[in-house]
This record gives C-alpha cells, structure tokens and sequence, in this order.
C-alpha cells in the first residue's frame, strides 16, 4: 500500500490538493506521518482539504493507527491516516458546509 509521506515541513495546502485530487479520481489515500509537526501539518491538510470537497458534494474523514517502520535501520513509530470518502446529500452537504438548514418535524 502506497501512502502520501507527510512531515513537518509539508505544506499543508499541497498535502490538502493531492488527497482532494486523489478523493476526485477514485484513488484510496492513506498518510504517514513521523512525529508530532508531521502530525499536526496532516491534520490541518484534511482540514483544508475538506474544505475544498465539501462543496462538490464529498466529505472526508479518517482514522489514526500507529505503524512500526524502519528508517535509515532505526525503528520508529509513524501514525498512518486511513482517509475515508462520504457522498453528500444536499441537507447533508449545507449542514457540513456550516448553512443554516430548515428542518421540519
């Protein structure tokens, strides 16, 4: 499994585009990252990018797990982001987007 390399110098703007993109073209997106301003740039690119595909109808979400991996023969522990695609429904999609929706009981 292939996942999108995140650190702490990541642009959160870029990492935001290509999970956006990814979602838009069918492609499973999964993040790894290594340490805690990995952590943080990742959590604000789902933010961002939830942003941008909200609007078209598509919310995201994820879920954290940690992973053992090797770098350089050093073992560390990375978080991996499973990102998880949601169709919209019109109500649904101005609720998430923050409008204000009328229900009647």
């Amino acid at each position: 499994m292939d996942f999108l390399k995140v650190s702490s110098k990541s642009s959160p703007a870029s990492v935001a585009g290509a999970i956006a993109g990814m979602v838009k073209d069918g492609v499973p997106v999964n993040m790894q990252c290594v340490g805690a301003g990995a952590v943080n740039q990742a959590v604000k690119a789902m933010a961002i990018a939830r942003g941008f595909l909200i609007p078209t109808g598509v919310d995201i979400s994820c879920a954290p797990t940690f992973s053992d991996i090797e770098i350089n023969g050093e073992s560390r522990t990375a978080i991996r982001f499973a990102v998880y695609v949601h169709r919209l429904s019109a109500q649904s999609s101005a609720v998430a987007s923050g409008d204000q929706v009328d229900v009647v009981a």
